[in-house]
């Protein structure tokens, strides 16, 4: 490889692992039928006037496969939690028992769990283009280059580009199909 011009594959690689972390964030917000505490730590709760991760206004725990609870810390703040869990999307109606909110998981039906398997799909999508987009900025560093480097060395450095590129693609896919496996599990 050229001694003159340096492609960062580190820099790149680090962003496609990026883009996988982003998605196991949101498949971990996705609900499968069983109980997690990562299933709600997306909501956000108007607390103090501000936005507020629902996981620094109170303690989430798993007691049992199918019941999720948050013990609110003040509990001024057990209606704003409460309604923030309501508006999330999940489709869960918490339990008030003083600052403590029960959220029972529901069973999925047949129908909810086809929408919730497109979602992750769509999900998967998205981590796709953003590997693509990585891999056009590498090519594009590449171009920038072209002068100073060989065709040869083009050729290297677009292969390695390539290969991250394929395996970042595989791991997403992979991560796909598990996340529907498990979406689709009665």
């Amino acid at each position: 490889m050229s001694d003159e011009i340096e492609i960062d594959l580190d820099d790149l690689e680090r962003r496609m692992d990026g883009a996988l972390g982003a998605l196991k964030t949101e498949f971990s917000s996705l609900r499968t039928g069983r109980a997690s505490a990562s299933m709600l730590d997306t909501i956000m709760v108007d607390a103090y006037g501000a936005l507020t991760p629902l996981n620094q206004c109170g303690t989430v725990n798993v007691p049992e496969s199918r019941m999720v609870t948050v013990n609110v810390w003040d509990k001024t703040l057990v209606a704003a939690v409460d309604k923030a869990i309501r508006n999330s999307g999940l489709g869960l109606n918490p339990v008030m028992d003083g600052t403590i909110l029960r959220l029972p998981i529901p069973e999925l039906n047949e129908e909810r769990r086809r929408d919730l398997s497109k979602v992750a799909g769509q999900y998967a999508e998205h981590a796709r283009i953003a590997v693509r987009n990585v891999r056009r900025d590498g090519m594009d560093q590449i171009k920038k280059a072209k002068d100073s480097m060989s065709e040869d060395d083009q050729k290297l450095w677009g292969d390695e580009i390539q290969d991250l590129t394929d395996k970042a693609i595989v791991e997403i896919d992979k991560s796909l199909e598990t996340k529907q496996e498990d979406i689709m599990r009665v």
